[in-house]
């Protein structure tokens, strides 16, 4: 593959993945804002940007992973306006569905491409090339892309247009929060019928009542100790909210989740 790929935003999420792909020996460009932690990645022969701007002028696919909305316009004003018509914008990160169509007009009256593909596996999974990759986009956008999601993707569906794939992570996102509130709840009824904990733990892993947000929640001394994770439920959450107000299956989410959610995020 002769496209030069950008990836900015090589956090806990995102960093494998920009791994994943200098691996497979794709053209790989990369820029934090602590430019030290670069060098894991021009070790391999990545080269660092300087500026967003120059990454920008120097790739035709850059994928961006950072937490929040604010943090992808900040960074999507930079690109835009530098990169090569034809171009393509995948975001990772898991933002509102109205700021993806935005950035969608402002891509498409620049000639470019923009993808919404959020991720779902974590740190594990991108290491592993093992992540679930819910993309929004156009079909001609996602084929030319599916060659660099596939260097951390399995799983990786077109679910609609732009904009579909945040719509998907959110509710995966809110499904996770709603089943780690209902391993507290179960937990704590065992505990009450005078049922072994440890015991419950591992008789729920192997029967039907498992989950993967179960496995989570059993693995934690207590709520507050999610600490990486939590916040960025509780974001997701507010998002599903957001995009859907006064609808009973976003509300009966909510409401499993809430206990969690605020015992997980003291102090919110």
């Amino acid at each position: 593959m002769s496209e030069t790929i950008g990836f900015i935003g090589v956090g806990s999420q995102g960093g494998p993945m920009a791994h994943r792909i200098v691996d497979a020996g794709m053209n790989l460009v990369v820029w934090a804002r602590r430019p030290e932690v670069l060098e894991a990645y021009t070790a391999k022969g990545a080269k660092a940007a300087a500026t967003v701007a120059e990454l920008g002028a120097d790739c035709d696919h850059v994928g961006i992973c950072v937490v929040n909305d604010t943090d992808v316009l900040s960074i999507t004003d930079q690109l835009v306006p530098v990169m090569k018509r034809g171009g393509r914008i995948a975001i990772h990160s898991t933002i509102l569905p109205e700021t993806v169509a935005k950035l969608e007009e402002q891509c498409d009256a620049a000639g470019l491409f923009l993808i919404d593909a959020p991720v779902s596996g974590g740190s594990p999974g991108a290491e592993a090339g093992t992540l679930t990759v819910m993309c929004g986009g156009r079909q001609e956008a996602y084929e030319a892309a599916l060659p660099v999601f596939q260097t951390f993707g399995r799983l990786i569906p077109l679910l609609g247009p732009a904009g579909a794939g945040q719509r998907a992570k959110i509710v995966n996102n809110a499904m996770l929060s709603a089943h780690m509130g209902v391993a507290q709840a179960a937990i704590e009824a065992a505990q009450a019928l005078d049922i072994d904990r440890k015991a419950f733990i591992e008789l729920i892993g192997a029967s039907s009542g498992n989950s993967f947000g179960f496995g989570v929640f059993a693995r934690l001394p207590s709520p507050a100790a999610f600490t990486t994770g939590a916040p960025m439920l509780l974001k997701d959450m507010n998002l599903l909210k957001a995009i859907l107000p006064d609808h009973l299956g976003a509300d009966e989410i909510a409401a499993i989740s809430a206990r969690f959610l605020a015992a997980a995020n003291p102090g919110v």
